[in-house]
C-alpha cells in the first residue's frame, strides 16, 4: 500500500476526496452484484423455467436447513430466563 506524503491541508482534502470517488464507485458495483444475485431471472424456455424453478426451491430449503441448524446450535440465546 503507498504512502502518501501530506504537506497541507489541502493535499489531505484531494487525497479524501479521491478516496471518496473511489468508494462510491465500489459501493455502486456491490450495489449492483448484490441486485443481481437476488432479482429472479427471467425464464425463456420451459426448461429454464423449471430450472429456475428447482434452484428456487433448493434455496428455500438450503435456507430452512441452515436456520433449524442455527436454532439448534444457539437456541440457549432465544430462551427466556426463568425468574
Amino acid at each position: 500500500m503507498p504512502t502518501h506524503n501530506y504537506n497541507t491541508l489541502e493535499d489531505i482534502e484531494l487525497r479524501k476526496d479521491e478516496l471518496r470517488v473511489q468508494l462510491q464507485g465500489k459501493s455502486e458495483k456491490i450495489g449492483g452484484l448484490w441486485r443481481d444475485l437476488f432479482l429472479p431471472k427471467t425464464a425463456n424456455t420451459k426448461g429454464e423455467l423449471i430450472a429456475n424453478l428447482i434452484n428456487n426451491s433448493v434455496t428455500a430449503i438450503d435456507a430452512f436447513l441452515l436456520v433449524r441448524k442455527l436454532m439448534k446450535t444457539y437456541s440457549w440465546l432465544f430462551q427466556r430466563k426463568k425468574r
